[in-house]
């Protein structure tokens, strides 16, 4: 099930960039591929984020990918963006 949802999430976020791409202005016409690709990359990163949590919690892995996440964010430095729980 956690491969299904890993694949689910990685074909949905890459098919949601294009149309995304487009409604902000960065398209392939107007921009040179050295901008274009790295633009596009940056814009799936949060997407694949936001859906693999999405998509763990339809197919009842939510706890599996929520980890997953805390775990992926922190180690790139971004473990800022979740509040530890009081030890108290």
């Amino acid at each position: 099930m956690i491969l299904v949802v890993f694949a689910i999430t990685g074909s949905s976020s890459a098919k949601l960039s294009t149309p995304l791409t487009d409604y902000i202005g960065i398209t392939a016409d107007n921009f040179s591929p050295w901008v274009y690709w790295p633009a596009r990359i940056l814009l799936i990163f949060p997407i694949y984020q936001v859906l693999l949590v999405f998509f763990g919690f339809v197919f009842g892995q939510f706890r599996f990918f929520w980890n997953f996440e805390k775990k992926m964010l922190s180690r790139m430095g971004l473990g800022f963006l979740f509040v530890p729980k009081d030890e108290n």
